[in-house]
């Protein structure tokens, strides 16, 4: 099924008299929602009680949990200590992934520092494949790794980057944020054909079912002439792209990804509404 839901927890969580994420998955659960991405962006503690505490609330309230690995992920990165950090921020998240239930963790691939992009994409995929072992050995094959599509052009990972990459193992399902890719792409998003296009390289590239089981990430994202700049919620009519043209593409071809809306603040009434526009078509 296609889920829907916010990631973290959104400011009307809060003014609702809610403290704690524990209490999201009935909240979510009651505004029709299905899905909730916890961040462990700064990467923050998260303990295995409270983990397993909100797992056993997600699932009985059929929410699926996601999290976000840690920013300071660099595959990209040459040096013998930064690919042990890597390893340590993402089987970390992983343990903590398990605890909550959930099987997809997000993360970023990394940036291009001063190396060519050649040189960068070169070292990403050395590094990754002398970490996937490590995941192995660790037990988390039942896991999945999804390397996000990136906003900024210093960053590592536009379209064809991720799908490349998630060719790599059979583990790798890639992660489409719109809003990056709507920055990159400088506004440019915006038809049900922008949309389709991507599905279809990934189809074609990947397959029909790890691209039916892909990640969304979703937002409106202000950008300058380097990409990304901020997160905007949905009432902002300066930047794109609009939610609708994607449902369309989604439930034309039929697949059914995990859709995680981004919004600043607004994250689950937000999601809320991709939810709406999707049930108007059925």
């Amino acid at each position: 099924m296609i889920r829907f839901g916010p990631s973290g927890n959104s400011d009307k969580f809060f003014e609702d008299g809610l403290k704690e994420s524990v209490q999201a998955p009935k909240w979510l659960n009651d505004m029709g929602l299905t899905s909730y991405e916890y961040p462990l962006t700064l990467g923050r503690f998260l303990s295995e009680k409270t983990a397993k505490a909100i797992g056993e609330e997600a699932k009985k309230y059929n929410i699926e949990v996601s999290v976000h690995a840690p920013y300071f992920i660099n595959f990209c990165n040459p040096t013998k200590e930064s690919q042990e950090s890597n390893a340590k921020y993402l089987l970390t998240t992983l343990n903590n992934l398990r605890n909550l239930g959930g099987n997809r963790c997000i993360f970023h691939s990394g940036t291009q520092m001063k190396m060519t992009r050649e040189e960068a994409l070169s070292n990403l995929k050395n590094n990754f494949l002398n970490f996937l072992p490590k995941f192995y050995d660790a037990g988390f094959d039942d896991m999945w790794l999804m390397p996000e599509t990136m906003g900024k052009y210093s960053q590592v990972g536009n379209v064809d980057e991720i799908i490349e990459m998630a060719s790599w193992d059979k583990s790798v399902v890639p992660c489409f944020d719109f809003g990056h890719i709507n920055c990159i792409m400088q506004g440019a998003l915006k038809s049900k054909q922008d949309f389709l296009d991507i599905f279809n390289k990934s189809i074609d590239k990947l397959g029909f079912e790890k691209t039916n089981n892909c990640h969304i990430h979703f937002s409106k994202i202000k950008y300058s002439d380097k990409g990304e700049v901020s997160h905007l919620t949905f009432e902002d009519t300066d930047f794109g792209p609009n939610f609708e043209p994607m449902i369309d593409a989604i439930v034309q071809l039929g697949i059914k990804p995990n859709i995680i809306c981004e919004s600043r603040g607004t994250q689950a009434i937000d999601a809320k509404k991709i939810l709406e526009y999707f049930l108007s078509l059925h």
